[in-house]
C-alpha cells in the first residue's frame, strides 16, 4: 500500500484527545502535520471557554495522553490554572 501524501489534503492536521486526570475529563491538543515551518512535539491542554480558547502548558508529567488512558508521573499537585 502506497503512503498517503496528506500536504495535498490540509496545510495543518491537529489531535484533539480527551483524556481523564483527577476525576475530570479534559482535552489534549497535538499538531501531527504541519506544512511549513517548525513542529512542535508536545502535547498540550486544550481548554474552550466562553471567553475563548486556551492552549495549555506542555503535559509533560504524563505518558499516554494520546491512548485516552494517561499515567501521571509527577509530583502530586493540582492541574488547576
Amino acid at each position: 500500500m502506497a503512503p498517503i501524501d496528506l500536504s495535498f489534503l490540509a496545510d495543518n492536521v491537529l489531535l484533539l484527545r480527551y483524556f481523564e486526570t483527577e476525576g475530570t475529563i479534559r482535552k489534549a491538543l497535538s499538531m501531527v502535520k504541519k506544512r511549513s515551518g517548525r513542529h512542535e512535539h508536545t502535547i498540550r491542554e486544550f481548554i474552550v471557554q466562553s471567553g475563548g480558547v486556551q492552549v495549555g502548558a506542555p503535559l509533560s508529567n504524563f505518558t499516554g495522553v494520546l491512548t485516552g488512558t494517561p499515567v501521571y508521573q509527577g509530583a502530586a499537585k493540582s492541574m488547576e490554572a
